[in-house]
């Protein structure tokens, strides 16, 4: 049986979370509240609803926390674009690894939409 610790999906959103704490601890402390705060959040809600849904019984459940890890990743993603144009960030590079679990989601939404479990 998969649970949500086997998907890579899941794994690179651990990732995620990691590099975005190490990001914006550089983030200026008046954002502590802001940004940083926000960026965490986001970050953590995304394996966090994976993992939530997975332990669900019924595909619909499951599908609407994958939705609201998508939500959160592109919510993470303008984020990051904020911090970026304000110079907080220079290295866009991980706009690339969101930009992919965004990816990895949708294709796990498309999958457990057309097994309807």
């Amino acid at each position: 049986m998969q649970t949500h610790k086997d998907l890579d999906v899941w794994k690179l959103g651990i990732e995620l979370v990691e590099d975005i704490y190490l990001i914006t601890r550089k983030f200026p402390k008046d954002e502590m509240y802001g940004l940083t705060s926000q960026l965490r959040r986001s970050s953590v809600s995304v394996p966090s609803n994976i993992a939530e849904g997975y332990a669900r019984n019924y595909n619909k459940e499951l599908l609407q926390y994958l939705y609201h890890a998508l939500g959160s990743i592109s919510e993470m993603e303008t984020q990051l674009i904020i911090s970026v144009r304000l110079k907080y960030l220079e290295n866009e590079k991980i706009i690339e690894k969101v930009e992919l679990v965004r990816k990895m989601l949708i294709n796990l939404i498309k999958y457990h939409r057309s097994k309807g479990k």
